[in-house]
């Protein structure tokens, strides 16, 4: 059985902001409209890079560079739109536009670059990756269905008026009531919410031909991943005052 702390090579971090604003997550879908935009262009690319990287693998065993580097800019970026939006309202700070990891932002993402990966592999993933898809599908796909009896005679499913909601989403919004009724996010809430956003990331690292590592069938709760390792401690001169400035950012283990 493996280790539920072994790292895994896609690595998200996240903390919550002790000090959220009540209402502010009532216009964040209108705030976000100018990420939504850039990060639909993105994803286009994300998905032709893909293309081009799944044949890349295919024939030499590699994930070129570059192309590696530009998909997990966009998953970073998109990790810090959904953790400031409805994935999961975790800060209020508005995500900056960058590929780029930013280390005194609250939310990030990385992943290990693989030096080879499986040719043959390359060709299954999202085969073997369907029990997973299954699982995000509740968390984050809308997977849970919510509808009302229709008129007929077999009293089927009303199918017009069936609507999907992820477990994900329903939760943010009891999470967002809660802020708004008494001004705190429930942690408790919070880092449940924290273990599902990290299970689909994982397995959009993974069917994206990131790492040929299987993506663990675990909840990891809370903000700080297992695979990341504490932040060096800023020395102090005799005085025991801090000299080396903020604390590290949080590295990879890798």
């Amino acid at each position: 059985m493996t280790d539920p702390r072994t790292p895994y090579p896609v690595r998200v971090d996240a903390a919550l902001d002790p000090s959220l604003s009540r209402w502010l997550w009532l216009v964040k879908w209108l705030l976000l409209i100018p990420h939504v935009v850039v990060l639909f262009f993105l994803w286009v690319a994300f998905v032709v890079v893909g293309v081009v990287a799944f044949f890349a693998i295919l024939v030499t065993g590699r994930y070129p560079r570059s192309l590696f580097d530009f998909n997990v800019g966009v998953l970073r970026w998109s990790w810090r739109v959904h953790h400031y939006g409805y994935w999961a309202l975790g800060t209020d700070r508005y995500p900056p536009f960058t590929l780029a990891d930013v280390p005194d932002h609250p939310a990030h993402l990385d992943v290990a670059y693989p030096e080879r990966l499986s040719r043959g592999l390359v060709l299954v993933k999202w085969l073997l990756a369907l029990p997973h898809h299954l699982v995000v599908a509740i968390f984050v796909g809308g997977g849970l269905w919510l509808g009302t009896r229709g008129g007929g005679d077999d009293d089927a499913w009303d199918d017009a008026a069936n609507a999907g909601v992820s477990l994900v989403g329903l939760l943010v919004l009891i999470a967002a009531i809660v802020l708004l009724c008494t001004g705190r996010y429930p942690k408790p809430l919070y880092d449940f919410v924290l273990g599902m956003d990290w299970w689909a990331l994982r397995v959009a690292a993974y069917t994206a031909q990131m790492t040929d590592r299987y993506p663990p069938f675990r909840l990891d709760l809370g903000g700080t991943d297992p695979g990341s390792v504490p932040a060096a401690p800023v020395p102090s001169s005799p005085s025991g005052v801090p000299t080396g400035g903020p604390p590290a950012p949080v590295p990879s283990t890798r």
